[in-house]
């Protein structure tokens, strides 16, 4: 369940290029195979995530289509679209989490949240809000026994490397990372033990080469963010979630 985190922008399958693939993806990936290892049938999942979704819409939409599916694990990561809202009431989508997971766990099943990112540079001014958010979230996962990704907590993170052009999506090499931080908050061992270790420092980029990518940013990225927003339209209008029902894991 969620937005375009974890629809898994920008990461597109090498043999699908419009179809993005994710941590969430890899993720699901990494514990099939380990079920087949094991001599276990292969994981079966399901992804309704699907961009530019706010908090309450995606508990609109996809909550009680997952609950039908009857699963035994559901990540439930979403608000970063709201908290990019100036009129944001983190205490509302905060009090939506909670009812969203509660009946998640009340079904059986595990639940998997994911904190806000810590945000820099021209996006900074979120992350007073997101840390209320994440406290909030804590607090939930403490109730109700779901389990946190800390993406607010990944060093990694911090390096512009990982962040696609539009700076609010993940790099391939991103979504891989996060996939191995999921591993960790649900109590198992990543594939990549490094997978929070920084990358090797990088030369440091000229003040011309620097704005004239801030420039490029605004017009390509900025600019029809905030016509969309005062358009009232979403990049997912329109869009249905990638993988509707639960399938057989890894994808053919």
């Amino acid at each position: 369940m969620g937005d375009s985190f974890t629809e898994g922008l920008w990461d597109p399958y090498p043999d699908a290029p419009d179809v993005q693939r994710g941590w969430a993806d890899n993720l699901a990936a990494v514990l099939s195979a380990r079920r087949i290892a094991a001599g276990e049938a292969p994981l079966e999942y399901a992804n309704l995530a699907i961009r530019g979704r706010k908090l309450r819409p995606v508990i609109a939409e996809q909550l009680e289509v997952t609950i039908d599916a009857q699963p035994d694990l559901v990540s439930l990561v979403a608000g970063g679209n709201d908290i990019l809202r100036a009129s944001a009431d983190v205490e509302a989508i905060s009090a939506a989490l909670e009812e969203a997971v509660v009946a998640l766990r009340a079904s059986g099943a595990d639940v998997l949240m994911g904190t806000g990112f810590k945000a820099g540079a021209a996006l900074s001014w979120t992350n007073g809000r997101t840390a209320i958010f994440n406290a909030n979230l804590w607090s939930i996962a403490r109730r109700t026994g779901a389990h946190v990704l800390d993406l607010w907590g990944m060093r990694s993170l911090s390096d512009l490397r990982l962040w696609s052009d539009d700076r609010i999506h993940l790099t391939p090499e991103g979504h891989q990372r996060v996939a191995n931080a999921a591993l960790v908050a649900l109590g198992l061992e990543p594939d990549d033990a490094a997978y929070d270790s920084p990358l090797d420092a990088a030369p440091p980029a000229a003040f011309r080469d620097a704005a004239r990518a801030n420039a490029v940013w605004m017009r390509q990225h900025v600019g029809p963010w905030v016509k969309r927003r005062l358009t009232g339209t979403s990049s997912g209008d329109g869009r249905s979630p990638k993988w509707p029902t639960p399938q057989t894991w890894p994808r053919a």
